[in-house]
C-alpha cells in the first residue's frame, strides 16, 4: 500500500519550508517513526517521520525544493521492507556488495546539526555510538568522536600517502565559495531590515554594578542547585525578573503597534536570544512574570539544549512581548540591539568588566556591565525608555527589591 509522505502542517506565521535533508534514498527500507526527511523553515527544522514500516518508493520534492504545508514530499510503500532487499539482490549482486560500506553510513540516525558536523570532520556516523533517543547520534556524540580522532595517534604507514594526497595551496591563493543562505539566516536578514526601515528606533544606555547579584549568586549557587534538582543559578534569571517587574511599571515597553492601535499586553512573554549552529534563535518564556528564578533558569537551559540539537518547536519561538539578548557571552562590551517586530523594545546585556568607579567619594573597583535598551520611539518616549532602564539598574544593584516588590 502506497502512503504519501507529507510536509507538516505549518502554523499561520510560516508560509512555506525547504527540503533540507533526505535521510533515506528510494528503495531503502524504513521503520515506523524513523526520520525520513528534514524540512527547514525560517524558524526551525521540522522532522518528518515514517508512518509505517516499508520502503521509500519515490522522492517527489528534492533537497532545496520549496514546499507548502501538507504538500506531498514522496511516497512510501508500506510493508515492503522484507521483500525489497532480496528482490534487488539477484539483479546486481556484485555492485550491491560494493555499495554496502557507503550505505552503512546512512544507517545511523543523526540530527541535522550532527550530520553536518560529521561531514565537515570526515567522521563516519555509523562508527559512532548514539546516546540520543532510539540510538540517535547527537551533536555531542559527534563532538566526542571528533575529539577522539584528534587525540588518536596517527598510523605511521598512512603518513606518506596522506602527504601525497594533500592539496597544495599556494600562498595568496584567492579562493571563493558561494553557498545559498539558509532560510533562518534569510529570515533574520529580512526582519532586521524590516525593523530598521519601519521603526523610529533609538537606543539608550546605562551601566549596572553587578556586585550584589554576583555576591548573592556566589553565596547561594550550591544550595540553589541542590534545592532545584541540578538547576544552576545564572545571571539571566535576575535580568528576566528585573525586566518583568519593570514592564509592569512601564506597560508601553511591553506593548506593540497594530495598524493605528496600540496593543497593551497583560502578561510578559520574554524572548531569550540563544545561539545555535543555524544562527540566533529566540525562544519565548511564557508568563515569565509568574516564574521563579529556578523556573526561568530551567526554561533557558532547556531552550539552549533544544537549540543545539535543532529541536526547538515553532510554538516555542513564536510570539514574545519583550526580548533580552546577552552579547556579553561572546565578549561584547557594548552594542545596539535591534528590536524584533512587532515588539517595542529589546534589552542588551554585555560583558562584565572590573572597572574603577566612584562610590561615596571613593574610587573602588567594581564588576560593571553596560546595558542597552533599543526601543520604538513611535510608541515609547525617551523619558519612559530611560526610566525603564534605570529601574532595571536599580533592581539589579539591590536585588532584595525583587523579593520585596519595591
Amino acid at each position: 500500500m502506497a502512503i504519501e509522505i507529507k510536509a507538516p502542517t505549518f502554523p499561520e506565521s510560516v508560509a512555506d519550508g525547504t527540503v533540507a535533508t533526505w535521510h533515506k534514498k528510494p528503495g531503502e527500507a524504513v521503520k515506523r517513526d524513523e526520520l525520513i526527511v528534514d524540512i527547514e523553515t525560517d524558524k526551525v527544522v521540522l522532522e518528518v517521520l515514517a508512518e509505517a514500516d516499508g520502503v521509500l518508493a519515490e522522492i517527489i520534492k528534492n533537497e532545496g525544493d520549496t514546499v507548502l504545508s501538507n504538500e506531498v514530499l514522496g511516497k512510501l510503500t508500506a510493508g515492503a521492507a522484507a521483500s525489497a532487499a532480496p528482490a534487488a539482490a539477484p539483479a546486481a549482486a556484485a555492485p550491491a556488495a560494493a555499495a554496502a560500506p557507503a550505505a552503512a553510513a546512512d544507517d545511523a540516525i543523526l540530527s541535522p546539526a550532527a550530520r553536518k558536523l560529521a561531514e565537515e570532520n570526515g567522521i563516519d556516523p555509523n562508527s559512532i555510538a548514539g546516546t540520543g533517543k532510539g540510538g540517535r547520534v547527537t551533536k555531542e556524540d559527534v563532538l566526542a568522536a571528533v575529539e577522539a580522532k584528534k587525540n588518536a595517534p596517527a598510523a605511521p604507514a598512512a603518513k606518506p600517502a596522506a602527504a601525497a594526497e594533500a592539496p597544495v595551496v599556494a600562498a595568496g591563493d584567492r579562493t571563493e565559495k558561494r553557498v545559498p543562505m539558509t532560510r533562518l539566516r534569510a529570515k533574520i536578514a529580512e526582519r532586521l531590515v524590516e525593523a530598521q526601515s519601519s521603526m523610529a528606533m533609538l537606543t539608550t544606555f546605562n551601566e549596572v554594578d553587578m556586585s550584589e547579584v554576583m555576591a548573592l549568586r556566589s553565596k547561594y549557587k550550591e544550595l540553589f542547585e541542590k534545592s532545584h534538582n541540578g538547576v544552576r543559578l545564572g545571571f539571566m534569571s535576575f535580568f528576566v525578573k528585573a525586566a518583568t517587574e519593570a514592564l509592569k511599571r512601564f506597560p508601553a515597553v511591553n506593548a506593540s503597534i497594530d495598524g493605528n492601535d496600540i496593543v497593551y499586553h497583560g502578561y510578559a512573554d520574554i524572548g531569550v536570544a540563544v545561539s545555535s549552529d543555524r544562527g540566533l534563535v529566540v525562544p519565548v518564556l511564557r508568563n515569565a512574570e509568574l516564574m521563579s528564578l529556578a523556573e526561568i533558569e530551567s526554561g533557558i537551559a532547556t531552550f539552549g539544549k533544544k537549540a543545539r540539537e535543532g529541536k526547538l518547536s515553532i510554538e516555542e519561538m513564536t510570539g514574545g512581548t519583550f526580548t533580552i539578548t546577552n552579547g556579553g557571552t561572546f565578549g561584547s562590551m557594548m552594542s545596539t540591539p535591534i528590536v524584533n517586530p512587532p515588539q517595542a523594545a529589546i534589552l542588551g546585556m554585555h560583558n562584565i568588566i572590573q572597572r574603577p568607579v566612584a562610590v561615596n567619594g571613593q574610587v573602588v573597583i567594581r564588576p560593571m556591565m553596560y546595558l542597552a535598551l533599543s526601543y520604538d520611539h513611535r510608541l515609547i518616549d525617551g523619558k519612559e525608555a530611560v526610566t525603564f532602564l534605570v529601574t532595571i539598574k536599580n533592581l539589579l544593584e539591590d536585588p532584595a527589591r525583587l523579593l520585596l516588590d519595591i
